[in-house]
């Protein structure tokens, strides 16, 4: 019963609905996670069961790995496919070879703000609640040095453009493709989003829900 489970978490829901239904599985309320998932991301979540819970803090701050898409010459309010979406009116589509040298800007690492439309806390508020009262700003938005050592295009027929990411805990991959965005000066969003590795462990050994429910 005491175990640390890799799960292969599907899109449409959250990291909490993950737990909710490994506890169903297990017949166990102790059950917890190290570092959430957005709803329409997929991917790796390291979960604790029993005793394991009390372990899961050792890997909430390990660099992390991700194969995201993101649509170019359009923005969303969230950073993401859940936000208002604003196509660019005007917009110049951008070669391989620019893709390239905006890439170089954030390799590395960068001041990363984090989305308005995020948990990180404003004066006791968090972000998106104030977002959504429509009282946030960029001004609003905190800042964190976060570290990019890698940052690899997959492929790119606009105006979507897929890439790899390895970077350290906290870093927001939102935020990340929205200065990509800006970066191009057409603008863009995080469409699809997979974690593939946290640490040492990888999505390659986690299971699906379903298969785990099954057995």
């Amino acid at each position: 019963m005491d175990q640390i489970l890799l799960i292969d978490k599907p899109a449409g829901i959250t990291s909490h609905d993950a737990v909710d239904r490994v506890r169903r599985i297990f017949k166990t309320r102790r059950v917890g996670h190290a570092g959430t998932l957005d709803p329409f991301a997929t991917g790796l979540l390291i979960l604790g069961i029993g005793d394991a819970t009390k372990r899961l803090s050792e890997y909430v701050g390990l660099d992390k790995t991700y194969e995201a898409t993101a649509e170019l010459g359009a923005t969303s309010t969230t950073f993401d496919p859940e936000g208002v979406i604003v196509q660019s009116t005007e917009c110049r589509v951008p070669s391989e070879e620019e893709i390239e040298k905006a890439f170089e800007k954030f390799r590395g690492g960068y001041d990363q703000k984090a989305p308005i439309y995020s948990a990180k806390k404003v004066g006791g508020k968090k972000l998106y609640e104030l977002a959504r009262k429509g009282t946030a700003t960029e001004n609003l938005r905190p800042t964190k040095h976060v570290i990019i050592s890698e940052l690899i295009l997959i492929e790119y027929e606009w105006p979507t453009l897929r890439f790899r990411v390895t970077c350290s805990s906290g870093t927001y991959i939102r935020s990340l493709t929205d200065d990509i965005g800006r970066a191009l000066g057409c603008g863009g969003y995080l469409s699809a989003l997979k974690r593939t590795r946290i640490g040492h462990f990888f999505l390659i050994n986690a299971q699906t829900l379903d298969t785990l429910e099954k057995n």
